[in-house]
């Protein structure tokens, strides 16, 4: 991908985020919290995995 093709595309991706966030900052929090529940709950099951292999 060329570089500006690139710069565009993120400069694109940040105005559509701020956008979603000033429009609708209620659902753009619980679109933030839902991702960090799944990141989350990732790093326990990979905790308990690596526990279980353990003992």
């Amino acid at each position: 991908m060329p570089a500006k093709a690139k710069t565009l595309l993120i400069w694109l991706v940040v105005i559509f985020l701020i956008y979603a966030i000033v429009t609708s900052p209620d659902r753009a929090a619980d679109i933030v919290k839902a991702i960090w529940d799944v990141i989350a709950n990732a790093f326990a099951s990979f905790g308990e995995f690596l526990a279980n292999l353990t003992s």
